[in-house]
Order: structure tokens, then C-alpha cells, then sequence
């Protein structure tokens, strides 16, 4: 058994793209500079991350999304993904939980991004 905490997101100083891995299996690879900007919002005790690059905006909410914001600004950031909500009380306090990510395409000549 492992003693492992889980993680939802890791950092690599040498990363060249964002993957993204959804719940449903789903993964995007997304490149770091297409990296347009990053919104941090609170709201209590969850916040919400919106990060937008050149082909999908992605939408994060969870708890602690400071240090996740904080490696993308260093263009750190290599790997999020949500984690399961059993894995919560596993992570310490003041550490990133990630409960939802949702990707959206951003389609050319569309008001919006279409959400996948």
C-alpha cells in the first residue's frame, strides 16, 4: 500500500505543456505558451481558478488554488487533475484539492467557448 499523499497537480521547471486529466478519462495536453491569462477567484472556502489559453478555457474549483495559480505563473505547472473526494482528508490542510475541472473549446468566430 502506498503512503503516498495524493496529488491533484505537480510542478516541472522544464514543462513545455499543461495535461489536463478529467474524471472521465479524458486528457488534454495543452502547450504553455498558448498560455493567455489566469483569473483567481474566492468565494468563502472554495475558489475558483479560470485559465484560458489560445484553443480552451479551463475551469477549476477546489480548495487552496493559490499554489496551482502561482505555478502557472512560473510556467511550472505540468499536471492537474481533479481528485476524488475519499482522497480529501488524506491531503493537508492549506494543500490544493482539486473538485472539478471543465474544459471548454474555444472555437473561432464564437462569442463563448463550447464546453466538451
Amino acid at each position: 500500500m502506498s503512503t503516498k499523499t495524493p496529488e491533484c497537480y505537480t510542478i516541472d521547471p522544464q514543462a513545455r505543456c499543461l495535461r489536463v486529466e478529467l474524471t472521465k478519462g479524458r486528457i488534454y495536453l495543452l502547450p504553455l505558451d498558448q498560455f493567455a491569462y489566469a483569473e483567481y477567484d474566492t468565494d468563502g472556502k472554495e475558489q475558483l481558478l479560470h485559465l484560458s489559453f489560445a484553443t480552451h478555457d479551463i475551469m477549476v474549483r477546489g480548495q487552496a488554488l493559490r499554489r496551482i495559480e502561482t505555478a502557472l505563473h512560473r510556467l511550472e505547472l505540468s499536471f492537474i487533475a481533479p481528485l476524488p473526494a475519499k482522497y480529501h482528508s488524506l491531503v493537508a490542510d492549506g494543500q490544493p484539492r482539486i473538485r472539478e475541472i471543465v474544459v471548454a473549446e474555444i472555437k473561432p468566430g464564437a462569442e463563448s467557448g463550447q464546453q466538451i
